[in-house]
């Protein structure tokens, strides 16, 4: 089968029906995307406690970092993201005696995963990578530091209700697609594209600028849910 980039040289220089014949139904609408003014790029929790070496470190999340920095060079507008909890947090498994990190329990406003001790305001594992080359990001969103709410979205927390105001930011901004990329795929990357789809965003994941954690089975749901919702799951490579 051809690759995409073949399909685009093919009609350019004549291939035509017999090229495209070959592809599969729905592959030609991943073909090279410039992003305009009207793109933005979300770079979500890219920050030491998800790398190696942090309190909830993404396996093979320091690879995300080079990948996230060539592409974020084609957009104009990009946001990031920081989890800043407090200390004590809710989502901690230390806060709930018997309780270990992973296990989950019922909270007011839903399931909550438990996690280890991570991205607590002001300390090291909080930081942004040091690796990380983005100087025309313009925001950064601060989100989780509610000590009795978790906040995986950029867009929304964990109670569904609790606004971070990206979604007005992006929309005064004339903002009409975003691209997600970070960690982890299968908790902030995939609640934040999902919130972006409910906000009326025509949404991307670029898949190999993402990492999971994958706990029972976390990865799969959130391709799933993701893929439901209407978001598309590209490689940086279709980024021009």
């Amino acid at each position: 089968m051809l690759d995409r980039r073949q399909v685009v040289a093919g009609l350019v220089t004549g291939l035509g029906a017999a090229a495209l014949a070959t592809l599969a139904p729905g592959e030609l609408w991943a073909a090279a995307i410039k992003p305009d003014d009207g793109s933005a790029l979300l770079v979500i929790d890219v920050q030491n406690c998800f790398l190696p070496g942090g309190s909830l470190a993404v396996k093979d999340g320091e690879q995300v970092v080079p990948i996230i920095n060539k592409m974020a060079k084609s957009f104009a507008n990009v946001v990031m993201t920081q989890d800043w909890h407090t200390p004590g947090h809710i989502s901690f498994a230390s806060v709930h005696s018997g309780k270990k990190p992973f296990e989950t329990i019922d909270l007011a406003y839903g399931k909550q995963v438990l996690w280890p001790d991570h991205c607590v305001q002001g300390t090291d594992g909080a930081s942004l990578s040091k690796d990380l080359a983005i100087p025309q990001a313009e925001l950064i969103i601060r989100k989780g530091f509610h000590k009795d709410v978790d906040s995986y979205s950029a867009f929304t927390e964990a109670d569904g209700k609790t606004s971070t105001g990206l979604a007005a930011y992006l929309k005064a901004r004339n903002v009409k697609r975003v691209f997600v990329a970070g960690l982890a795929t299968d908790f902030c990357v995939a609640w934040t594209a999902l919130d972006a789809r409910k906000t009326g965003f025509e949404t991307y994941v670029v898949e190999d600028a993402c990492r999971g954690i994958d706990t029972q089975g976390s990865l799969a749901k959130a391709w799933t849910d993701m893929a439901k919702a209407g978001v598309k799951r590209i490689q940086s490579s279709d980024i021009t």
